[in-house]
């Protein structure tokens, strides 16, 4: 498993802050029960000046809005905080953002385990790519910064067509990533 908070306790000054930013909080002890992950651009390092903090997690019970009312209990006071349900892939999950020491969090919960969850599979593929080709973490900050979301930058390098969610991680399987 990729322990993407140590590569944010050791890594560049913004990931450096992003871990003391989360630190501060303590997000990752607060929610424990639910086996939060830091996922996306910033423990990477494809991140662009307005990207996000992901913390994904395992949330079975949604209807029971346990989690839902420990989230706004712990964070309802956080600068522009919402949360919000939806389905995704026809699961339903549970989405928070809220501001805090500069960093925007988003909290996502699902009742999948984390290891399982797109964000975490996603981030360990393109961690793989930016270690085989070093070359592609210019190119892809390039595409993000005119517009590209992660996912479509990567596939765009990588030449892979379709839908980019699913065209990264049957890139990741078939290369043996995941």
């Amino acid at each position: 498993m990729y322990n993407s908070l140590i590569s944010l306790k050791m890594g560049t000054a913004k990931q450096r802050q992003a871990y003391s930013a989360i630190e501060n909080l303590g997000i990752m002890k607060d929610l424990v029960e639910y086996d939060p992950v830091v996922c996306g651009t910033i423990p990477i390092g494809v991140d662009v000046i307005d990207s996000d903090l992901d913390i994904i997690m395992e949330v079975d019970h949604l209807h029971k809005l346990r989690f839902e009312n420990k989230v706004k209990k712990l964070y309802e006071n956080e600068i522009d905080f919402k949360i919000t349900r939806k389905n995704i892939r026809n699961l339903e999950v549970i989405k928070a953002n809220f501001i805090f020491h500069g960093f925007e969090f988003e909290i996502f919960g699902q009742s999948q385990p984390v290891l399982q969850q797109y964000a975490y599979q996603h981030m360990v593929i393109e961690r793989f790519i930016l270690k085989e080709f070093p070359g592609i973490r210019e190119q892809v900050i390039n595409l993000k910064i005119k517009g590209y979301k992660t996912e479509p930058a990567f596939c765009e390098i990588l030449g892979l067509s379709g839908d980019s969610y699913e065209a990264l991680l049957n890139f990741g399987r078939e290369k043996g990533i995941i």
